[in-house]
């Protein structure tokens, strides 16, 4: 619809007093950039919010006191120690304690046994919440959605202690396995005292008690993904299986990487409470890991400088597999925790 020129004549007139109004620029000249703002020094953000840097004071000094103040005594694995004497050592010894377990057999028997049950639960229990986060992701129940996640995680609130009992209880030769086998005719097996049942009665637990909080965390990433885009594969003509494979996967990514590196920073230390509750020596041929070696040549045996010197070697491989993790995440994915 084509104004009239009364109609006309009032705009033209405020454009002409804006343009007016405004500043004539130079011809060629560049437009001035905005000030640069100043940025903060760390004593002014101190200043501004000292209450909440006051919240990190306590576990600030928990980790320098448990954890880092420990590392000092890393020492002694190059330092012959004796109770009662110096805390850091009496006696320089160079590479000793390396050599010994270099050369123990008995040490490299537990390396392995340590790599096949971190191997074994890193294999089955990282791909595990994935696909449960998947599955309830298309649950459309929300009651039903609701009870099989309180189900899932409620074990991961459980005690090391209660765990074991649980499974002392199942497991034993009148537990409940048993007696359903008797009750199909066939004959009591000795699932705690048979070295090849460890393994799988161990990596089980584990999925049991972690499948679940591991839920929770992808359950949480799948709620940032932009419904526009599963629009757009429906508009492609992508199915449900296409839809995860192209969204819901690239989508979490980032979080499946980061659970990944932790995961196998955590690779070698195979859970020290578990084991050492479950194990006993007709099952040491498959169950003694690095973490339970430990315990008997370091304080059983009170060799602690040995002891050290294995701890130390064990904290380094786990160590170089969270670079290594990090680094070929971060060149591959484009993903990485720093």
């Amino acid at each position: 619809m084509s104004l009239t020129q009364d109609e006309q004549s009032p705009r033209a007139e405020a454009r002409g007093a804006i343009a007016d109004a405004a500043p004539a620029r130079p011809r060629g000249a560049q437009p001035k950039a905005r000030p640069r703002k100043r940025k903060q020094t760390w004593r002014e953000a101190f200043k501004r919010d000292w209450q909440l840097y006051s919240l990190a004071v306590v576990p600030l000094i928990f980790f320098i006191i448990f954890k880092y103040g420990p590392m000092l005594g890393n020492v002694i694995a190059f330092r012959r120690f004796r109770p009662g004497g110096s805390v850091f050592g009496d006696e320089w010894v160079g590479l000793r304690y390396i050599e010994m377990f270099i050369n123990d057999p008995s040490f490299w028997h537990v390396f392995t046994n340590t790599v096949v049950l971190g191997a074994l639960t890193m294999i089955v229990c990282f791909p595990l919440p994935i696909v449960l986060a998947l599955m309830l992701n298309e649950v459309r129940q929300q009651y039903f959605k609701k009870f099989v996640q309180s189900v899932s995680y409620l074990p991961h609130f459980l005690s090391i202690v209660i765990i074991v009992g649980m499974l002392m209880q199942l497991l034993s030769l009148e537990g409940t396995v048993n007696q359903i086998i008797r009750a199909f005719g066939g004959e009591e097996v000795p699932f705690l005292q048979r070295a090849e049942w460890f393994r799988f009665i161990y990596v089980g637990s584990e999925v049991w008690q972690t499948v679940g909080w591991g839920t929770i965390l992808y359950l949480a990433a799948l709620t940032s993904i932009d419904d526009s885009l599963y629009e757009a594969a429906k508009i492609d003509g992508a199915g449900r299986w296409r839809q995860t494979w192209h969204v819901t996967l690239p989508g979490i990514r980032p979080t499946m990487v980061t659970l990944l590196i932790l995961n196998i920073g955590m690779f070698i230390n195979v859970g020290f409470e578990k084991v050492f509750l479950l194990y006993n020596p007709l099952t040491y041929e498959t169950a003694d890991v690095i973490s339970t070696y430990l315990y008997r040549v370091g304080l059983v045996s009170n060799n602690l400088s040995y002891a050290t010197a294995i701890g130390l070697f064990q904290a380094l491989i786990g160590l170089v597999m969270v670079l290594s993790a990090n680094l070929i995440s971060r060149r591959t994915t484009g993903t990485s925790l720093w």
